[in-house]
C-alpha cells in the first residue's frame, strides 16, 4: 500500500526535476533555484535554496558519493555545488551557449554529461571542471541522458525521439528512432544482460546489424537517399563492411562518384573502429583523426595528442578548430609528444614481437 509521507511546497513555480542521494533530496524549479532537504525529517537545509542560475533550472543530479550536486539551466550553464555547505564549486558553460536540459554523472564520478537544446552533448572532467569531449545529435533537443552501470557507455534521448549510444570517448556507436513523440527520460538496467567486451558491443552495431540497422545508419550519415538501394540489395551489417568501390558502382549501381566516395569513407570509419578494438591497442595511442596507431604524436593547443601529419592537414584544410571539442584552437603550434611516442614504442616492443 502506498502512503503519502510528506509534501514539499517551497518552490515558487513548477518543479522540473528531483534527485535523491543517500541522505538528501534535491529539487529544481522554473523559479531559478535548487532546494535541498534532509531525508531524515524533510527539513530544508540551512544553506538552501541554492541560487545562481538566471533562468529556469531543468535538471539536477547527485554525484554517486552524494557530496556534489549538479544543476543545469536555460542560461546555458551547468553548475556544481558542495552539498555540505552549498558552496558553488564550478560554473561550466555549454560551448554553444544553448540552454542545458539535462546533466548526469558517470558512475565513478570522473565525468559529467550535459545535453543542450541545440543537440550538443558535452563530457566534462568532474575533477578539473574542464571540457573533455563534445559531440552533437543530428536533430532535436537533448532531454535525457544515462550512463551504463560500468560507465563505458552512455545514452542520450532527444525531443525527436532518437536514442543515441556513445562510448566514454564520445564516439557515436548507434542511433535510432525509438519514439515518435520525443524522449523525456531514459536509463540502463542495473543488471547487464551480458558482460560483453567493447569489441563485442561494437560488433553488435556493425557485423550483426540487420538491414533496418543499416538503413538507420545511412540516415545518420546523411545518406538516406541510398536506403532504398541498400534494402533492395539486402545489405546487412556484414555485407556493409564488405562493400567496395567496385560493388557500389557495379552491383548497387550508384553512379555518383562523390556519393560512392562518401559511403566508402563512412564504411572505412566502421572498419577502423573494429580493427583498433580487436587489436587491443590502447585508445590513447590512437590518433583521434585517423583512428590509427600514432607514429609521430604531437600535442595541439587543445591539450590532445594527434598524428602530426593528420593534424597538419586538419589545420590547413579545415577551420582552425579542435577535432575533439569543436572549439577554436588558441594556437596552431604543434609540440612533439615524446613521452607518448616512447610509450607507444614500448607497447609495440611488448605486443608485436
Amino acid at each position: 500500500m502506498v502512503k503519502l509521507i510528506h509534501t514539499l511546497a517551497d518552490h515558487g513555480d513548477d518543479v522540473n526535476c528531483c534527485a535523491f542521494s543517500f541522505s538528501l533530496l534535491a529539487t529544481c524549479s522554473l523559479d531559478k533555484t535548487i532546494r535541498l532537504y534532509s531525508l531524515r525529517d524533510f527539513t530544508e537545509l540551512p544553506h538552501s535554496p541554492l541560487k545562481f542560475h538566471t533562468y529556469a533550472v531543468h535538471c539536477c543530479c547527485f554525484s554517486p558519493s552524494g557530496h556534489i550536486l549538479a544543476s543545469c539551466s536555460t542560461d546555458g550553464t551547468t553548475v556544481l555545488w558542495n552539498t555540505e555547505n552549498g558552496q558553488m564549486l564550478a560554473v561550466m558553460e555549454q560551448p554553444s551557449g544553448s540552454p542545458v536540459r539535462v546533466c548526469q554523472f558517470s558512475p565513478d564520478s570522473t565525468c559529467l554529461a550535459s545535453g543542450a537544446a541545440d543537440g550538443t552533448v558535452v563530457l566534462w572532467n568532474a575533477q578539473s571542471y574542464k571540457l573533455y569531449r563534445c559531440g552533437s545529435v543530428k536533430d532535436g533537443s537533448l532531454a535525457a541522458c544515462a550512463f551504463s552501470p560500468n560507465g563505458s557507455f552512455f545514452v542520450t534521448g532527444s525531443s525527436c525521439g532518437d536514442l543515441t549510444v556513445w562510448d566514454d570517448k564520445m564516439r557515436c556507436l548507434h542511433s535510432e528512432k525509438a519514439h515518435d513523440l520525443g524522449i523525456t527520460c531514459c536509463d540502463f538496467s542495473s543488471q547487464p544482460v551480458s558482460a560483453r567486451s567493447t569489441e563485442d558491443q561494437l560488433k553488435q552495431f556493425t557485423e550483426d546489424w540487420s538491414e533496418e540497422d543499416v538503413s538507420t545508419w545511412l540516415c545518420a550519415q546523411d545518406l538516406k537517399d541510398l536506403v532504398g538501394i541498400f534494402k533492395m540489395n539486402n545489405i546487412d551489417g556484414k555485407e556493409l563492411l564488405n562493400l567496395t568501390k567496385e560493388s557500389l558502382a557495379d552491383d548497387l549501381k550508384i553512379e555518383s562518384l562523390g556519393l560512392r566516395s562518401k559511403v566508402l569513407r563512412k564504411i572505412e570509419e566502421l572498419r577502423t573502429k573494429v580493427k583498433s578494438l580487436s587489436s587491443g591497442i590502447p585508445d590513447e595511442f590512437i590518433c583521434p583523426i585517423t583512428r590509427e596507431l600514432m607514429k609521430d604524436p604531437v600535442i595541439a593547443s587543445d591539450g590532445y595528442s594527434y598524428e602530426k601529419e593528420a593534424m597538419e592537414n586538419w589545420i590547413s584544410k579545415k577551420k582552425r578548430t579542435s577535432p575533439m571539442t569543436n572549439l577554436v584552437l588558441p594556437s596552431a603550434v604543434l609540440t612533439p609528444n615524446r613521452t607518448l611516442k616512447m610509450a607507444i614504442n614500448r607497447w609495440l616492443e611488448t605486443h608485436q614481437k
